[in-house]
């Protein structure tokens, strides 16, 4: 074997990067630099830094380079013994070649790595400084996927893009990024599932609640049916929708929420006020305060897995059961269909509250089908039916509905008709006065929060339209930003990826023996 160069010159690797700050520092105190607006301070300082850091970067790998060359010359030529590498394979390697190089993108800019590969016939090379250094086998390092995952999440990958661009240089494209966050996204589930909750009082309510939002997406991420009716949907117009027509574009996501709750009792008329407004000085009773939110979701899958990941985590705080469990939910009979079945595989007792919001638009609806437009009486029958049903007389204010609905013109009956049905199909569901009196939460808004902050806010930008394995990494990673978890994913994510690609690789198991 032949080095390619001198292993016994002390070259200083360091040079570049040192003669890089020696010119900045006479830059700076230079008289005509002086004179300069701190704007073009700042611009010189952020470019010449970013290079001093990518040359600082370059060094230290090609000190390490040759550190690598000077261990093998060494093994090769201590008492005329050989020198190999054994790989995952079990084969042993005996020939070593040096030079061999790969680009590296960073944060700082682009760097070269070399380094040493140990070959033998048939089987591939092994590479032992890219095990040490945990190099991807992309070309792009954690540091810039982290800062890619950063600025997707918060906006488009055009933003992205421009923001990355800004901070480091011309270092990846937008193609790129978008792979980088779809492999950035692959152990969010392994990490929750690896997690260890802290406990909380027996007394502190576990609350539960699912939602669905729709992304739009591209035509072959649609979901089977979804695609159907728009392959057979015939617009009226050319240019725009007619009443009643729906893009048949979208594709329905599924989030769920966790949070604990200290019970707060209250009484109806601190939720509603009564009819004619408060008087008084008594201010309402405050309602439960959620604390220690988590969510999550999925656009892959329907709404039965996130359910059941929804229960995992809620297990993971409660494995015992001895918390109240309480399920807020908007009434879809679907989704209350596959909350009861998952309680029940899990022998859980789950007390299933219907948000208080959805029933009081239904009871506007009904109100219109009695009340003129904009008539001020309105909102009085609506507080006044709220009030009742806040203290638990569902079926009164049902009976009382049935007998206004019989005294309304046919034309006017639609809205009262739909408020009297979902009160009949919820009655179970709608035992107010009990979750008052526990303390219980009794509104969606938790999760409806989470469906405008990990959806709305982000997939509903202008023109946007989504493939299904790129809007299932962002949306489980704003999930895992809003949660707080990046910085501890992060380190659970990278240690996962070092086993990946050189634990259970090609790179496994290598040991350079003499």
């Amino acid at each position: 074997m032949q080095a390619p160069y001198d292993t016994e010159t002390t070259a200083d690797v360091f040079a570049k990067a040192r003669n890089t700050f020696n010119w900045l520092i006479g830059h700076l105190t230079d008289a005509q630099t002086g004179t300069l607006p701190h704007d073009r301070l700042e611009e010189t300082i952020t470019e010449q830094g970013r290079e001093l850091q990518r040359l600082l970067l370059q060094a230290h790998l090609d000190l390490r380079a040759l550190r690598e060359l000077e261990q093998v010359c060494h093994a090769r030529h201590q008492d005329g013994a050989a020198a190999w590498v054994i790989g995952a394979d079990g084969v042993i390697r005996r020939r070593a070649e040096f030079g061999h190089h790969r680009l590296l993108a960073t944060v700082t800019g682009t760097v070269t790595v070399t380094r040493c590969a140990w070959r033998a016939p048939g089987v591939g090379n092994v590479y032992p400084m890219d095990v040490a250094l945990s190099l991807p086998t992309v070309r792009h390092s954690a540091g810039l996927a982290k800062l890619a995952v950063i600025e997707t999440v918060r906006g488009s990958f055009d933003a992205a893009l421009a923001a990355i661009t800004t901070r480091c240089g011309q270092v990846i494209g937008k193609r790129q990024i978008e792979q980088l966050v779809a492999q950035a996204a692959a152990d969010v589930d392994d990490f929750y599932a690896a997690r260890t909750m802290l406990p909380c009082t027996a007394s502190t309510v576990l609350a539960i609640s699912v939602d669905g939002k729709g992304i739009a997406m591209r035509p072959e991420a649609l979901r089977p049916a979804t695609a159907k009716a728009a392959a057979r949907a015939k617009a009226t117009f050319r240019t725009r929708l007619a009443a009643g027509e729906k893009p048949a574009r979208k594709r329905m996501a599924t989030l769920g929420v966790v949070y604990d709750a200290e019970p707060a009792p209250r009484r109806p008329h601190d939720v509603i006020a009564v009819p004619g407004g408060r008087s008084g000085r008594r201010l309402p009773r405050a309602r439960p305060n959620a604390t220690r939110k988590w969510l999550c979701g999925s656009v892959v899958t329907g709404p039965g897995p996130v359910i059941a990941k929804v229960f995992d985590h809620a297990e993971a705080r409660d494995p015992v059961h001895v918390r109240p469990w309480v399920v807020l939910v908007d009434g879809a009979r679907h989704q209350l269909d596959l909350i009861t079945a998952e309680a029940a595989r899990r022998r859980i007792r789950v007390h299933i509250v219907i948000d208080f919001v959805h029933v009081l638009e239904k009871l506007w609806a009904a109100a219109w089908s009695l009340h003129p437009p904009a008539a001020p009486a309105a909102e009085d029958w609506v507080a006044a039916h709220a009030l009742a049903l806040l203290a638990g007389h569902t079926g009164q204010v049902i009976t009382t509905l049935t007998t206004q609905a019989a005294t309304a013109g046919a034309q006017h009956r639609d809205g009262i008709d739909a408020c009297i049905r979902y009160l009949s199909n919820n009655a179970r569901h709608l035992q107010y006065d009990q979750a008052l009196e526990a303390g219980w939460p009794i509104a969606t808004g938790v999760v409806e929060g989470a469906c405008r902050h990990l959806i709305a806010d982000r997939f509903d930008l202008a023109g946007a339209r989504w493939g299904l394995a790129g809007a299932e990494a962002v949306l489980k990673l704003r999930a895992l930003v809003t949660n707080g978890h990046l910085e501890e994913y992060w380190t659970f994510h990278l240690a996962r990826q070092h086993e990946r690609v050189h634990q259970t690789g090609y790179q496994d198991g290598y040991a350079l023996t003499a």
